[in-house]
């Protein structure tokens, strides 16, 4: 399945190194942990998209990834250092008010972009398109130069998390 996690908002917080970072540790959790099978992946400024899949209930781990991540990252961003820390909260606490399930906060959206890849044309067209985000982007100029994705991987250079093969 390829997912698409969105940021609220459309918050541009994975502009930040440690942003990114929580969620390459909390993907390498669920691998370890929850038997998560992570195939593509990029962390762009406002979402993250990836393919993943798993022999446990797949649901309860996207629910628990979304919430353990969105604590982390919004307890980080009361960190002293964050220049934009009132002006991500705020859009942070004023999505909260549409969501009856955070009375606070919420970080991610609701929905979770599914699309389900029934056949290898499907899959290699959505590892493509998700290669090429920085790209469109225009943060980098190859797919394979951008730290955070698995377009590194399948171009067999250094990497942020090991992917399993599809």
């Amino acid at each position: 399945m390829h997912y698409t996690f969105q940021v609220v908002g459309w918050a541009d917080i994975f502009t930040r190194k440690v942003y990114r970072d929580i969620i390459i540790d909390s993907f390498k959790y669920c691998k370890e942990q929850k038997q998560l099978k992570l195939y593509a992946y990029v962390i762009m400024s406002n979402h993250v998209h990836c393919i993943i899949n798993t022999e446990n209930n797949l649901s309860d781990i996207i629910r628990d990834f979304k919430k353990h991540t969105s604590k982390k990252i919004l307890k980080e961003i009361e960190n002293p250092q964050e220049s934009r820390q009132e002006w991500l909260m705020m859009i942070f606490k004023y999505h909260a008010k549409f969501n009856k399930r955070n009375k606070d906060f919420q970080f991610w959206t609701q929905e979770n972009h599914a699309v389900e890849l029934s056949n290898n044309d499907m899959i290699d067209s959505r590892v493509n398109y998700i290669h090429q985000n920085p790209v469109k982007a225009e943060i980098v100029q190859n797919e394979y130069d951008y730290l955070y994705s698995s377009a590194r991987n399948f171009a067999g250079l250094d990497n942020m998390i090991e992917i399993d093969e599809l």
